[in-house]
């Protein structure tokens, strides 16, 4: 599969070009509202064309897919140009800036017939898989479940990140990650709370701490922050044991993926080979194109946990739990 690349973000750069090439599968073009930009990421990553403009990418008849890394705001608009041009797009997380935009995004895509997946690439790493296998089949009655991604943005004030036009703050950027993770282990909880702070009069969160609260009684602690060192961890508390990963999300340079458990008193500990989960995230949506197959993390999936992190958003704005429909 042909992709094109839009915008010359470094998580291009560093983690899905690579991922790309690794693959039977090629990055043929790369566009920037800048040309000379483009043709420097072009030049420096061996990609073979370069364009001034996304539009003009988009015109490529050569370009079967997209990887969308520009900023959250502006995930909705150029993944409808697309699929407008027939291409089937992977978009990173967030994949729109609430939950309405989720839905109609996804029923756009569906329309032209082209395949929609938001790139949550630790979904795909076997370690997560592996979790999410022992919690359904070996904890009972899981109860709590606490989840987090922090880290230190530093004080760059023109980060994107901290641009409340552009859907910037801790919760869309890393937070995301610890809601997807509550939801992946208890599901759809019924009430959020959350507080949050805007520590550099940004106009957006810049850390935020939320309580989710289930039918059932049992509850998620979920938190993020550009305030604070590097953790990401999940951790799952049952009747019968817990379940950890740290760091959960994102690998730490020379990390071996870790997986610890207790059930019934047993403890384990499992380790993972070194797996590139960019690269299995891009074969997993080249299979689902292939195969007309709705990938794991579609733009169902993230309606899902927009709506609990526009919950999660009005709670802290509002300074009261928020229902959450079901």
């Amino acid at each position: 599969m042909r992709f094109g690349i839009l915008g010359t973000a470094n998580i291009g750069r560093i983690a899905v070009l690579p991922a790309i090439e690794a693959t039977e599968h090629e990055a043929l073009a790369v566009a920037s509202r800048d040309e000379e930009r483009a043709r420097a990421f072009a030049d420096e990553c061996d990609v073979p064309r370069a364009y001034g403009s996304y539009e003009a990418l988009l015109a490529d008849d050569d370009i079967e897919a997209v990887y969308n890394p520009l900023p959250n705001a502006r995930h909705a608009e150029w993944t409808r140009r697309a699929a407008d041009a027939g291409c089937h797009v992977l978009c990173e997380k967030p994949l729109t800036v609430d939950a309405a935009e989720a839905r109609e995004l996804g029923e756009y895509c569906d329309e032209r017939g082209v395949t929609l997946m938001e790139a949550f690439m630790y979904r795909y790493h076997p370690r997560t898989e592996r979790a999410v296998e022992v919690v359904r089949e070996e904890l009972d009655d899981v109860r709590f479940v606490k989840s987090s991604f922090q880290f230190p943005l530093g004080r760059d004030a023109e980060d994107i990140r901290l641009d409340p036009d552009l859907a910037g703050g801790s919760l869309m950027d890393v937070g995301c990650y610890a809601v997807t993770a509550a939801r992946l282990f208890l599901g759809e909880p019924d009430r959020a709370y959350a507080s949050a702070a805007d520590s550099r009069d940004c106009g957006v969160d810049t850390q935020l701490a939320g309580l989710l609260e289930y039918a059932e009684g049992a509850t998620a602690e979920v938190s993020c922050s550009f305030d604070t060192q590097d953790t990401q961890f999940y951790r799952i508390e049952a009747e019968n044991g817990w379940l950890e990963a740290d760091p959960a999300f994102v690998p730490r340079e020379d990390d071996q993926a870790t997986l610890r458990y207790a059930v019934d008193g047993r403890e384990v500990i499992e380790r993972f080979p070194d797996i590139d989960q960019y690269r299995r995230q891009v074969e997993h949506f080249v299979d689902c194109v292939r195969h007309d197959r709705r990938p794991r993390t579609d733009a169902r999936e993230a309606e899902r946990t927009m709506a609990v992190m526009d919950a999660l958003a009005e709670s802290a704005e509002r300074g009261e739990p928020i229902e959450l429909a079901e």
